[in-house]
């Protein structure tokens, strides 16, 4: 049982089901998984994240930036991380120094990080990703040749090793025809002298529901934090009430007023808005976990706060609240994310820094 809240939000991150989430994805694929940390764990934080991760058997991480990866390394954690997006004047020099791999998707960015190596006088570690169809990063199918005959260069210089051949699909999950097109580009690498030990292809959803997509390894992002089938939702985003009114039928609630109540009720105000991640979109939708029932939220979300009507519900003040969570009854993160109109990542991620993180093992349990 955690304490009760002494602040006006807060996010628990039940750090047992993101050990559990990699066991559950590993066993389902029977390949190696890369716990993708990037967005500061998906908004859940990225170094607790990790660790728990690798603990339980994650073999990589994934970063999409310099600074998420060397913040990863700052911590200690010694597993392989892959970083893939970075400008072309990157740093690149101490990233190799970190023993970072750098995904690598234009030829001028494999001469950057090249010049890097010789530089460090040490080979740089890449992974080549291809374009299959996302139109993203990645090169596409006319810069491919040119991509892996320069890596196989340099490789033979023993400036870089090519460690990986990767991609994203655009599929939800992947198709046969994304699948096909990257194991062309597979074949294309392998024929201009390159023989990558690690190949992946599959995020989360492809890992989980398409077996021939799933090569060495599986990338888990949303996976990692709970959202799909047969996985335990990581984060608890909880408030506490800061104020109650009873008022009559025909009161006018927050800004307009868009919203009149049309019978007496209780008015419970949450100091949680916008600027913390309770999307204004949701409006007029969403539900909150309230006295052991759920309760819609009511007129405008503001910045810093939001209206629940709870009826009838004798309501005090610091009651706590559950936006969103894993207990019975509670709203569930892709519940709110279908109410914003928008995916569970965006959710989970816009959950505001003035939000304090609470990392435990165990499940949540309220006072």
């Amino acid at each position: 049982m955690i304490s009760p809240l002494k602040s006006a939000g807060e996010a628990v991150v039940d750090l047992a089901a993101v050990a559990a989430n990699v066991r559950t994805v590993a066993a389902a694929t029977g390949t190696a998984v890369m716990a993708v940390v990037k967005a500061d764990g998906f908004g859940h934080g990225a170094v607790a994240v990790a660790r728990a991760a690798v603990a339980a058997g994650a073999t990589w991480l994934g970063a999409t930036s310099a600074r998420e990866a060397l913040e990863l390394r700052a911590a200690g954690l010694t597993a392989p991380v892959l970083s893939w997006l970075h400008p072309p004047d990157e740093d690149f020099a101490r990233l190799i120094a970190a023993h970072v791999d750098l995904g690598v998707s234009t030829v001028a960015h494999l001469h950057a990080v090249a010049a890097a190596a010789r530089t460090l006088g040490r080979p740089a570690h890449v992974q080549l990703k291809v374009d299959i169809g996302l139109s993203r990063n990645g090169a596409g199918p006319d810069d491919w040749p040119e991509l892996v005959a320069w890596a196989h260069k340099y490789e033979t210089e023993e400036t870089v090793r090519v460690r990986g051949v990767w991609s994203h699909p655009a599929g939800e999950p992947a198709t046969d025809r994304e699948i096909a097109t990257y194991e062309d580009a597979v074949r294309v690498a392998r024929a201009a002298g390159l023989d990558p030990p690690l190949l992946h292809l599959a995020n989360s959803v492809t890992a989980l529901a398409v077996p021939r997509a799933r090569f060495g390894l599986c990338r888990i992002g949303i996976a990692l934090y709970g959202v799909g089938p047969g996985l335990r939702p990581v984060m608890t985003l909880r408030s506490r009430v800061v104020n109650v009114k009873r008022v009559p039928a025909g009161t006018g609630v927050s800004y307009g007023p868009d919203h009149v109540t049309d019978r007496p009720v209780t008015l419970a105000l949450l100091p949680l808005g916008y600027a913390d991640g309770v999307p204004r979109a949701v409006r007029g939708r969403a539900e909150v976990w309230l006295g052991g029932r759920r309760c819609p939220i009511v007129g405008r979300i503001a910045m810093d706060q939001c209206v629940v009507d709870a009826g009838d519900l004798p309501v005090r003040l610091g009651d706590p609240v559950v936006l969103f969570g894993a207990g019975p009854g509670e709203p569930t993160v892709d519940e709110w994310a279908r109410w914003a109109g928008t995916n569970p990542h965006e959710i989970l991620t816009g959950v505001g820094t003035r939000i304090p993180r609470l990392h435990q093992y165990g499940e949540v349990r309220h006072q």
